[in-house]
């Protein structure tokens, strides 16, 4: 049975590559998680116990470590106590334990971010994206789409240099899809990126969000200048063609 199953579907990310020590004692998860973000561009590096992987972790110096909290030897929790008291390198921890609490308690612990199992590859390169992103500094850019202008550090869009009125959730959607200007972005993977759905959410969602947006654009679905739904695919933001 494939875990991942969208692991064929996703189209790679051309930035913020980085170098990524997987820690994951299912092989068969180990496999597929590190084939995958390689033939993104990553570099990675796995273990298969908590121990091993706080050793690659010293000594590798990572950009981001993904982590799970199910290993033989040492609870992954522990291991994120670990690295969090000698190394501020961002964490994204993937694990079955699905319970608010546990999820609370391992982000108050430190970690950058929390992935439920099963997941898709989507959503997966959906957050070691953002986290990276973050890491960098990159969040701080401004992006210009043709008359639209998305400003990162002040959290304002402007359209013909009117700032727009939009909703947290309206503008962390706006920004992730700029960030990732002229390409299709799918809905899951702006559900695990925007909203941070542990188990993907709905799709509607993103759809009423995605609405709303347009009306502030001033565009609509059957008329769209930036926003453009790729159906079956999902929606990406381009300059409008002149």
């Amino acid at each position: 049975m494939n875990r991942f199953p969208e692991m064929q579907a996703c189209q790679g990310y051309s930035e913020h590559m980085g170098q990524i020590v997987l820690v994951e004692d299912d092989l068969e998860i180990r496999t597929l998680v590190a084939e995958t973000l390689a033939a993104q561009g990553h570099h990675v590096e796995s273990a298969g116990t908590g121990l091993e992987g706080i050793d690659l972790a010293m000594n590798s110096k990572p950009d981001l470590v993904i982590l799970d909290l199910g290993l033989p030897d040492v609870d992954g929790s522990d291991v994120l106590r670990m690295m969090r008291s000698v190394s501020n390198v961002p964490v994204v921890v993937i694990t079955a334990r699905g319970a608010e609490q546990s999820m609370i308690d391992t982000l108050d612990a430190g970690a950058d971010d929390y992935l439920v199992k099963p997941f898709s590859v989507g959503q997966l390169e959906a957050r070691v994206r953002a986290v990276l992103r973050r890491a960098s500094g990159d969040v701080d850019a401004t992006i210009h789409v043709g008359n639209l202008e998305v400003d990162a550090a002040a959290r304002t869009a402007k359209l013909d240099g009117v700032e727009i009125g939009l909703s947290p959730k309206e503008f962390d959607l706006l920004r992730a899809l700029a960030e990732r200007v002229g390409q299709v972005v799918t809905k899951r993977e702006l559900l695990a990126e925007v909203w941070r759905e542990p188990y993907g959410g709905s799709e509607k969602t993103v759809d009423v969000h995605l609405s709303w947006l347009r009306r502030k654009l001033g565009e609509t679905a059957s008329e769209p200048r930036l926003l453009h739904t790729v159906h079956g695919v999902g929606v990406k933001l381009s300059a409008p063609k002149t």
